[in-house]
């Protein structure tokens, strides 16, 4: 069977990636969440394996060591990545959906030059605070951290094969899926 196709998305937290990509995903059979390992522990709903692959600081260093990490970045104090082989298995038979930051991302461009990359931006960095702020899982060092990091992660937007606003999450995950039937059909 041929090998799909590999789309990565990156935004600052708190941008609605989650929320788009859910819409994203529902409206294509063919696609696969590739779900990432990180150290961080789970927020309130979050299941192991489902919205991350949850691991200790070691175990993930012995996956980098043993070079089973296709890419990983560490920032807000936790490493993030996404595990090779579990990527290359489910491009056996489906495309392939990543959320990963900027790193990661031209880490997978490089490793994977057919990948296509898309940024999601929030409407502006005020309405980005006040969607961090609202969740009320996050505490106020982790928000400076975070906004602190989505001003550097907005900068790479230029890098990006696409760039989309989430103003409106329908509007921003048709936007997605269009950039997705326009790269199946240059087969």
């Amino acid at each position: 069977m041929s090998k799909g196709k590999l789309f990565v998305i990156s935004g600052a937290s708190g941008v609605g990636k989650s929320t788009v990509l859910k819409k994203v995903m529902a409206a294509r059979a063919d696609l696969k969440f590739s779900v990432s390992a990180t150290t961080r522990a789970p927020r309130p709903g979050e299941v192991d394996g489902v919205h991350y692959v949850f691991v200790s600081e070691e175990k993930f260093k012995d996956l980098i060591d043993n070079n089973e990490m296709l890419e990983y970045d560490f920032h807000n104090q936790t490493y993030y990545g996404t595990p090779r082989k579990q990527l290359e298995d489910l491009m056996e038979t489906k495309n392939a959906v990543l959320d990963v930051e900027p790193t990661g991302a031209f880490n997978v461009k490089k490793a994977r030059p057919d990948a296509t990359l898309i940024f999601i931006m929030p409407p502006s960095m005020e309405e980005l605070e006040r969607r961090l702020r609202g969740r009320g899982d996050t505490s106020a060092e982790q928000i400076e951290l975070r906004l602190n990091r989505a001003r550097w992660e907005m900068e790479q937007r230029t890098k990006y094969d696409h760039v989309v606003v989430n103003e409106d999450v329908d509007a921003c995950a048709q936007e997605i899926l269009d950039i997705m039937a326009a790269k199946a059909d240059e087969e």
